[in-house]
Parts: C-alpha cells; structure tokens; sequence
C-alpha cells in the first residue's frame, strides 16, 4: 500500500517546470525563458548596463529589466531572437519530423 502524499515529499519535475505547473503554451514558455537567460547571460557577460542594453536592442531600458527579471509576457520567441542577433548571435530554427516514439511535438532551444 503506498502512503499519501504529504507537502514535504519530493516529487521529481520533468525538464520543463512550466509543463510540471501545468501552464498553458508550457513549450513555448520555456523556450521564452531559455532564450531570455541567454540574453541575460550576455549582457553581464559584456557588462552592459541596462540602459546600453537596451540601446543595443534597439528597446527601453524597463523593458530590458523585465527580460532580465524573467518578466517575459510581452515579449515573442521571434522578438528575442531578434535580440540575440543585435548581440552577435546567430539563431537557428530547425523543423523536422517528430519522431513516433513520442505522442507530440515539441519545441526545444539549445544553448551553445
């Protein structure tokens, strides 16, 4: 017989913390959030402040903060690629066939 859970259990999440919270568009939010990080990353990276950030991106510096602070609802997945590009950055977007071993599609960002 297996217990109940209680608040202080561990449960392991998937890679995705916004498909564990059961979030709508949860793919796409973390693509926002990966992007967004390496965005952040650069700018500290070359020590920018927010205001040169947003310079650069061609945005306001509050703007730039939200992106910073994860604060991401008005920003699109094309507008940070966008931003990736003023800051020297190629973005590929790759489309293939979902492989039948999984039951949907995904939308995946990697870093490197």
């Amino acid at each position: 017989m297996s217990k109940k859970p209680t608040k202080n259990d561990i449960i392991e999440g998937s890679t995705n913390v916004f498909a564990d919270l059961a979030l709508p568009d949860s793919e796409e939010a973390l693509a926002k959030a990966q992007l967004a990080s390496a965005i952040s990353d650069i700018i500290d990276d070359r020590r920018l402040t927010q205001a040169a950030a947003a310079d650069l991106l061609g945005t306001t510096q509050p703007k730039v903060s939200n992106l910073v602070r994860g604060r991401l609802e008005g920003f699109s997945l094309e507008r940070l690629a966008r931003f990736l590009n003023s800051l020297d950055r190629d973005v590929e977007i790759r489309v293939k066939p979902r492989p039948r071993s999984r039951d949907t599609s995904r939308i995946r960002v990697t870093v490197g």
